[in-house]
């Protein structure tokens, strides 16, 4: 990565989006900011997610990441649940990909192993390793703002190669970041 490169995380939802920036430099990633999206809990689904678009748009404008890490999808016990999370990601990648940064995306899975060296690790121990590496006196609050974080400290880890002590470079290289992709129109739908 070039000196100084800014790292977005977004932890995508319909409700509430968490949100971290990390500046990368020589001396390894320093934070910028990290916070929560809430668009309340109204039934206006349309409406919540327009909102979040905007706000997401102002903090991207605002912090011009090089780099925007989306958290990928996992998969939900309730269809209705994880259609909703697939709507909270479109709004994410979407905006990621309008402001011109790169895009990547990573399972939680994958942030849970790099950063505490356990796929399955609880989101405390998450925030807490957050915390500790960001020499931060305590973890961000809520939750989401410590997992977009999360998700900015692993890409800028495994970019620059410092994993955390005792994790050895396998986590680190358990899989490389999904490049968002464009859908592909179907059969018969014209091509833009």
């Amino acid at each position: 990565m070039p000196r100084r490169t800014v790292v977005f995380g977004i932890d995508p939802g319909t409700r509430v989006v968490g949100y971290g920036a990390l500046r990368v430099d020589p001396a390894g990633p320093r934070p910028l900011v990290a916070g929560a999206i809430d668009a309340g809990r109204g039934p206006d689904v349309p409406a919540r997610l327009a909102e979040i678009r905007r706000e997401l748009d102002d903090l991207l404008a605002r912090w011009s990441p090089a780099v925007v890490v989306v958290e990928e999808a996992f998969a939900a016990r309730n269809v209705q649940s994880a259609l909703r999370l697939g709507e909270g990601r479109g709004v994410a990648l979407s905006a990621a990909a309008s402001c011109g940064a790169r895009v990547v995306q990573y399972p939680p899975a994958l942030v849970k192993k790099v950063l505490v060296g356990n796929g399955a690790a609880h989101k405390s121990q998450v925030a807490a390793m957050v915390a500790q590496l960001l020499g931060l006196a305590r973890p961000p609050e809520p939750l989401d703002a410590t997992d977009a974080l999360a998700l900015a400290l692993t890409h800028a880890l495994r970019r620059e190669g410092t994993l955390p002590g005792g994790l050895g470079a396998r986590a680190g290289r358990a899989a490389r970041p999904r490049p968002a992709r464009s859908p592909r129109p179907a059969a018969g739908e014209p091509r833009d």
